[in-house]
């Protein structure tokens, strides 16, 4: 109960400012985005508004949106994970390998998910206990990860056979795919534990301030731990996605996943330096995201400019946050 208490406390403090302020109307202004985004892609990109185009368009904001969700608290907590993409590809192969070795699906699906929580914990042991940066754990996570995949595999995908519950993930219901059902379930998950609880209310805390929130009584150390295996966790669940839209293993797949997460989070209005963030921005981010990668694709765009758009956004995103912030603290020193 004083844990609760002292996270509100602090919490407070690292919200406070206008900042809330910001967070609507950054949200209000990615909602006129997509909006826009619609309207321009509809008249210049054809095919756009097809059906097949939009169960895409779901499809891959589920993608890069369950891992989004995970990658908001971190940073959120002021640090940052970019091993997605490789622990992604990572698990999509040890799912492929316990189906080929006969493990009862939902068994393969539950051991995919503790290896990615445990794999994903890695980089946060090193950041609470041994004061390695977030961004070089996760850094050599990502090419160990990746490397391995590729080692196991030698570049070539896994097959796994028919399989009635992943060909089940794969297949609309009511036109929805499962996909985006399960990460919209999951993003009403984290919306509430980062709002509505003392978990929550701590990530914030440690974001504002880490050596304050330790000494209000948060133990900071394993809120880190436990952000880094939610993330490998997430992780590993659109890792069994991805098995169940290819139908194998891939080594070689969800390259570059983790750029489109963190520019989804930082769209959103998530500050990279901590302490102010939102679901239902990174939410708007993802969406945002998402449209201009796939009007991007019907429009011809070459996918090397395609990565010069993304690193725009990012930059473009960052420089909001920053020139926010400073606008708050002028308006506290007033």
């Amino acid at each position: 109960m004083a844990i609760d208490q002292a996270a509100k406390s602090a919490a407070a403090k690292a919200d406070k400012g206008g900042i809330s302020f910001f967070q609507h109307m950054n949200e209000l202004s990615l909602f006129v985005a997509i909006i826009v985004l619609y309207v321009v892609f509809t008249s210049t990109a054809g095919g756009f508004m097809s059906f097949n185009n939009q169960i895409n368009i779901l499809r891959d904001a589920a993608t890069i949106g369950i891992a989004a969700w995970a990658a908001t608290l971190i940073i959120i907590a002021g640090e940052i994970d970019v091993s997605v993409g490789p622990m992604v590809a990572f698990i999509s192969v040890v799912l492929a390998d316990l189906l080929q070795w006969g493990v009862p699906t939902p068994l393969a699906f539950a051991l995919a998910i503790v290896v990615g929580a445990l794999l994903g914990s890695i980089p946060g042991i090193l950041r609470a206990y041994f004061d390695v940066p977030s961004f070089v754990g996760t850094l050599g996570l990502w090419s160990a990860l990746r490397g391995i995949a590729l080692f196991v595999t030698d570049a070539l995908p896994v097959s796994i056979g028919r399989n009635d519950l992943l060909d089940a993930l794969d297949q609309s219901i009511f036109g929805v795919p499962p996909a985006a059902i399960i990460m919209l379930v999951l993003f009403a998950v984290f919306a509430f534990v980062s709002r509505k609880t003392a978990f929550g209310r701590s990530v914030f805390a440690i974001g504002g301030n880490a050596q304050a929130a330790f000494l209000s009584g948060i133990n900071v150390s394993r809120i880190r731990v436990a952000l880094f295996a939610i993330a490998g966790a997430m992780a590993a669940i659109s890792g069994i996605l991805l098995v169940s839209r290819l139908g194998s293993g891939n080594a070689t797949a969800a390259t570059g996943l983790e750029f489109d997460v963190i520019a989804a989070v930082v769209v959103g209005g998530t500050s990279l330096s901590g302490g102010r963030g939102s679901m239902l921005g990174t939410l708007l981010g993802v969406l945002v995201i998402t449209l201009i990668g796939n009007g991007l694709v019907l429009l011809g765009i070459n996918p090397f400019f395609q990565q010069v758009v993304r690193g725009l956004i990012i930059v473009v995103a960052v420089l909001a946050n920053i020139q926010a912030i400073k606008r708050s603290a002028s308006r506290n020193k007033g």
